[in-house]
């Protein structure tokens, strides 16, 4: 038995998968987030550990048993958040989160100081990443700068509460800003651009290998085995990629979570900062991947269905039985509900309803909020096949995925075959239940087994038609960001 924890933004989800590879059971526990001021965003590491716990007690509830035999356990995690911890391991501050926005200037600031960093990093300074959160943390919180001795990953700082070590894996620790790319290894250079040595970072091991065991009072909290091992694990977009079997180079998929994703494999590295695409390193040896990332996906329809006091079923019902007219006369959405990343790399771009009227009810405004979202994965597919990359098939991940109706938009409108297979609504926690697999065998071939893509259970060919209808609504969207009146900066950030 293996169990995946995946630590979200909303939410910590376990799994537990059996030696076929079968889902047996899953448990959750809600997060809460923390805005203090505009553009910021943190959570308390405390939190995530005591969600942690409960989920663990609820799947443990469910499956007494066949919790007892787990002989691993992997991590997925939202990346790019700082943790950072001073002497005994004491967490100095609450965690700066990838949706936070403070540290634009530094973007700036970093991108001056380390005149390589595109070509090591393989990506643009954003406020997202975590090295401007450490430039920002020097410059207004000195004294916790001065006292740190380490700065974890959000599921890494998990794996410190679960087995004492401080390690990270190449995926995730991609998203820093610190890691040589290419070479899987932390860079001296871009360490020094923020103040910082190799001491600071955790020691690396690859996804599915092992980073130790459990600690004797968590396993027997937990009631398993001190025996029991914890795998290197994997960024969310990583982990998820090994959820769906998306391991060998043109895979890829399409994550409809809090934050949207597009995700394709590659068998080298190659970064293409100039679209604000994502080059990272992926959760398995020897392959990379390229990623474009929309800040607010399915975190859109949650906002606006709380606006309107609906649940999401509902609305996505009701749009359901909207007819052609009216999809072709909806308003248009601007999913920039925290600024965004691919391709437009703009911390200031805001949402946007376009083309209200009278004649326009709920379900009309719930359409467009999906299908701007879905605008925005076209924006993103455009954006790596401007690095290269072609697609010709997706699978679907993410809460997103529940959504057949969804599904078929967006094969419309990227025109290409979305598929969703068996669990992929769980997204990084059966990819990282896989990584834990893959750190406790030794069998030869392990991975085309333990990595098999899971089985179809739907899948959504391209309309050529409702592609066509899309097209200058796609159009109109792209030229209502272009033309929105400019917002106070505080610089002008790198590659904008």
């Amino acid at each position: 038995m293996y169990l995946g924890i995946d630590l979200g933004t909303s939410e910590v989800k376990i799994v537990l998968m059996d030696q076929s590879g079968k889902l047996l059971a899953d448990a959750g526990s809600a997060l809460t987030v923390s805005r203090p001021q505009p553009r910021w965003s943190e959570q308390d590491p405390g939190q995530w550990w005591q969600a942690t716990g409960e989920a663990i007690a609820k799947l443990r509830a469910k499956t007494p048993a066949e919790f007892r035999a787990v002989r691993a356990i992997g991590l997925s995690g939202q990346m790019h958040g700082a943790v950072v911890l001073g002497a005994q391991d004491r967490v100095l501050r609450p965690a700066i989160l990838w949706n936070d926005l403070r540290s634009i200037s530094e973007c700036v600031e970093l991108t001056e100081r380390a005149p390589q960093l595109h070509q090591i990093a393989g990506n643009l300074a954003m406020p997202g990443f975590t090295a401007p959160k450490l430039l920002w943390l020097a410059r207004h919180e000195p004294e916790i700068f001065a006292a740190m001795q380490m700065v974890l990953l959000p599921k890494d700082w998990l794996r410190l509460k679960m087995t004492g070590n401080k390690v990270s894996e190449p995926s995730d620790a991609a998203g820093t800003l610190w890691l040589d790319v290419a070479k899987r290894d932390w860079s001296d250079e871009l360490l020094a651009a923020t103040g910082m040595r190799r001491s600071h970072m955790p020691r690396l091991v690859e996804g599915g290998e092992s980073s130790g065991t459990l600690l004797p009072e968590v396993a027997d909290a937990w009631g398993l085995s001190p025996e029991v091992i914890v795998a290197g694990g994997g960024g969310d977009g990583a982990a998820s990629a090994v959820g769906i079997g998306a391991v060998n180079p043109g895979d890829g998929f399409v994550s409809l979570g809090t934050s949207g994703v597009l995700f394709v494999v590659n068998d080298r590295f190659r970064p293409n900062p100039a679209q604000a695409v994502h080059a990272f390193c992926h959760a398995l040896p020897d392959r990379w991947h390229q990623m474009s990332v929309m800040l607010s996906a399915a975190s859109c329809l949650r906002w606006f269905c709380r606006l309107v006091s609906v649940d999401e079923a509902t609305l996505l019902a009701e749009i359901a039985e909207l007819d052609t007219t009216a999809l072709e006369n909806a308003p248009l959405f601007l999913p920039y509900l925290s600024g965004e990343r691919t391709p437009h790399n703009d911390p200031y771009a805001q949402g946007v309803f376009h083309g209200l009227s009278h004649a326009h009810g709920r379900a009309a405004l719930g359409y467009a909020v999906i299908e701007g979202v879905t605008f925005g994965m076209a924006d993103g597919l455009a954006a790596l096949h401007t690095a290269g990359t072609e697609v010709t098939e997706l699978s679907l991940v993410g809460g997103g995925s529940r959504s057949p109706y969804w599904a078929q938009l967006i094969a419309d409108a990227l025109n290409v075959r979305m598929v969703t297979h068996v669990g992929s609504e769980t997204g990084g926690a059966l990819g990282a239940a896989r990584l834990a697999w893959l750190a406790a065998n030794d069998q030869p071939g392990k991975e085309a087994v333990i990595c098999a893509k899971p089985p179809l259970r739907e899948a959504f060919t391209p309309n050529a038609q409702r592609h066509a209808v899309l097209q200058p609504r796609l159009a109109a969207y792209r030229e209502i960001y272009r033309c929105r009146p400019e917002r106070n900066t505080d610089a002008a950030l790198p590659g904008h």
